[in-house]
């Protein structure tokens, strides 16, 4: 059995731990202090290629960078709308460039 390999522009969900327990405010009620604040964001990947459990860097669809861990590679929504579809995922920025000459800047 081969295990995935994601290539740079896949879609892809990475886990992030973004505090840890001792780093939490102590104002949490006690079964809330004692785990660590988590987060998962999908993105597309920015690594030449990685595997599930490698550390990489995606851009999300609002532009951010983001580090953490792989832990899925094309991410079906869990709202049962269907899997992916990868071509969709790049309509929003090619017309962006077809209307405006570039990506939108939120900055």
């Amino acid at each position: 059995m081969s295990e995935q390999t994601a290539v740079k522009g896949d879609w892809v969900r990475l886990h992030i731990v973004a505090m840890k327990p001792e780093e939490r405010t102590g104002h949490l009620p006690e079964d809330t202090k004692g785990v660590p604040l988590e987060m998962w964001v999908k993105g597309f990947l920015q690594n030449d290629s990685a595997a599930c459990g490698d550390e990489v860097q995606v851009k999300t669809r609002t532009g951010r960078l983001v580090k953490g861990t792989l832990t899925e590679i094309n991410p079906s929504y869990s709202h049962s709308f269907g899997q992916t579809i990868p071509e969709l995922l790049h309509i929003g920025p090619q017309v962006r460039e077809m209307v405006f000459g570039g990506e939108l800047n939120n900055g």
